[in-house]
């Protein structure tokens, strides 16, 4: 059969065409996602910093001088986010796998509340062939990112404001002293306002105003610790300049680092098809995997839900509420199990054993936020790991690099990572 040279010349070109257009717009995506998404953590950091918003209190209440001071959280924040992913990017590009560029997710709500962003991440288009390709695409993004977070908190730590730099954002709290905190934070102080006067009787002149203005503005939400936090607060900082627990959203870099370990931890955990799952199905293979996995996940169910059980309510309300919180048991184990009995069995257990526990030891505190995630992981993202063709071990330097992985995990880990009220 004769073959038209001409023909098969203009077919390379439109392919070669095809495959130009497909990189323009995936550069198109790339830049234009990373720009809306500095733009929302620039203006969600505007607000943590400044306590202004845009449509909340009075109608345009942050100026663009008050914007521009946003960029001191989003610029830190989003370099540790892209090195992260460009870690995950650039390891997958190694290893000639189809990949693409990083996909920000911007997220902005005019409620004074959110960081701006869920994160991003980065679409593997063809299948991982060994369970060192894994390995080394799960543990680079931590690692870089990782890396850049010290940075940032070491930066952050080393550089901290006066301390009446917290009267600019709330002046209210001044007439305090530099200890408003044990004030403006105490229960007292926002549950019972009528005792204010006999906290600090002789500012019982300034309580009704003060009062109204420091328990309606400000966000009661303290960062949680973790062994790396409390490095950077006890060796690093000034302990003269540290802010209170309850201020440090408004520090944009200790804010930004923070979060960067939060998420760190986050991808670390050693379950499923997370970073830290590839990283443990690299260092003990699938069999072994999916047992460790399987067993970390009820258990960060179980610590997760206990904070569900509330012996304080009503009976009535228990009898809608239980049998609700039941039924979201039995789907985050919805990848664990093909049949439904098994399913439903490991989510009574679960929820009899959180059960009993709260109700011999009532002060046990668990992390509901963490069941957010518990869900996506069960329902969505899997518990167990995919197997690879080529199932050989890893080699000594890459164990030590996923023992060290776990390390991070330990130290960037936080039980209780945002406390309200």
């Amino acid at each position: 059969m004769d073959v038209n040279q001409e023909e098969v010349e203009q077919l390379k070109e439109e392919l070669e065409e095809q495959e130009k257009k497909k990189k323009r717009k995936e550069l198109i995506r790339f830049w234009g996602l990373l720009a809306l998404t500095l733009l929302a953590t620039t203006m969600s950091g505007a607000e943590w910093i400044t306590l202004k918003y845009v449509f909340l209190s009075e109608p345009f209440n942050m100026t663009w001088a008050d914007f521009a001071k946003g960029f001191e959280y989003s610029i830190p924040f989003l370099l540790i986010l892209t090195c992260h992913e460009f870690g995950h990017y650039l390891t997958a590009r190694h290893y000639k796998i189809n990949v693409s560029l990083p996909l920000y997710i911007p997220m902005w709500l005019p409620i004074g509340t959110t960081i701006g962003t869920f994160g991003a991440f980065i679409r593997i288009r063809e299948k991982i062939k060994s369970r060192i390709q894994y390995f080394d695409i799960g543990i680079a993004g931590p690692l870089a990112g990782f890396v850049v977070a010290l940075g940032v908190l070491y930066y952050g730590f080393s550089n901290l404001p006066e301390p009446n730099h917290i009267y600019d954002i709330h002046p209210e709290y001044e007439v305090f002293g530099e200890d408003y905190g044990e004030i403006v934070y105490s229960k007292d102080t926002f549950i019972l306002k009528t005792e204010f006067a006999k906290v600090k009787p002789d500012l019982a002149e300034y309580y009704p105003d003060t009062a109204y203005r420091f328990t309606t503005a400000t966000p009661s939400i303290r960062l949680g610790n973790n062994l790396i936090f409390d490095y950077f607060k006890k060796h690093v900082a000034d302990p003269k300049l540290l802010p209170n627990d309850f201020e440090i959203m408004h520090y944009p870099w200790l804010f930004a680092g923070y979060l960067a370990l939060f998420f760190t931890a986050l991808n670390l955990l050693p379950i499923g098809q997370l970073d830290g799952g590839h990283i443990l199905y690299g260092l003990i293979g699938r069999k072994n995997h999916t047992y460790v996995s399987s067993i970390l996940f009820v258990g960060f169910v179980y610590y997760a839900g206990l904070g569900m059980i509330d012996f304080s309510e009503r009976f009535e309300d228990m009898m809608i509420t239980f049998p609700l919180y039941l039924f979201f048991l039995y789907i985050c184990f919805y990848s664990m199990f093909e049949d439904k009995r098994n399913r439903m069995m490991l989510a009574v257990i679960v929820f009899a054993s959180q059960f009993f526990t709260k109700f011999f030891i009532p002060d046990v505190a668990g992390y509901e936020g963490w069941l957010v995630f518990a869900f996506l992981i069960g329902r969505f993202l899997g518990v167990k790991h995919p197997s690879a063709e080529k199932d050989e071990p890893l080699d000594l330097q890459r164990q030590v690099l996923g023992w060290i992985a776990l390390l991070i995990f330990i130290g960037s880990f936080s039980p209780r990572p945002f406390v309200f009220g």
